[in-house]
């Protein structure tokens, strides 16, 4: 598989990810009620704030995914862990599948995502905080090399906070047998 990523663009891209975040696979990203305006102004937010940044992440260049980095510091995490120097965090949604399903597809395209996040000289950690109750995030997370840290209250959602270092990604993708996947990015992300 060969994925890339451009940067998200709140007015030309709002429509599909719309499509995407109010269908019931999508409940745990908490726009279920959205409006396509409602998008619009999320991402606008996201994308000037200087510590949280939205990719579309391409398959062959069709959109299959959208990623989301941020500053921990900057973020409803400020104050409910010990943020660390090299800590950047995730949110990941995948398209809903065109075809027929893709064993492995998900896990794929995490591994990209975690390979452009590590492939930061200054990231060291990458941290999620998925609902507590979405049990199939938390599966992947451990397969990619996640720990979690317990559950946090945050704003919307009761959260389970992990953390995946350099190193338990590169061995969870060696146990895993992951060959490397090529990517590019010509969108900046949140600095460190």
């Amino acid at each position: 598989m060969s994925f890339t990523f451009r940067c998200f663009d709140p007015d030309a891209d709002a429509q599909l990810l719309h499509s995407w975040v109010t269908r019931p696979y999508a409940a745990f990203w908490g726009m279920q009620c959205a409006s396509v305006q409602d998008v619009v102004q999320e991402y606008s937010k996201i994308q000037s704030s200087g510590h949280h940044h939205a990719l579309l992440g391409l398959d062959a260049g069709v959109p299959a995914f959208l990623m989301e980095e941020y500053l921990p510091a900057f973020s409803a995490l400020a104050g409910q862990y010990a943020v660390q120097p090299g800590d950047i965090g995730m949110h990941l949604l995948v398209a809903p599948p065109a075809g027929p399903p893709r064993p492995g597809y998900t896990a794929a395209v995490m591994e990209t995502v975690l390979d452009r996040l590590f492939a930061k000289d200054k990231v060291e950690r990458v941290v999620v905080e998925p609902d507590a109750r979405n049990h199939k995030i938390h599966v992947l997370n451990a397969r990619l090399g996640f720990q979690p840290a317990g559950e946090i209250a945050l704003p919307d959602k009761q959260a389970l906070l992990s953390f995946c270092t350099r190193e338990a990604f590169h061995a969870a993708r060696a146990a895993l047998h992951s060959s490397p996947i090529h990517l590019s990015a010509n969108c900046q992300g949140a600095s460190l």
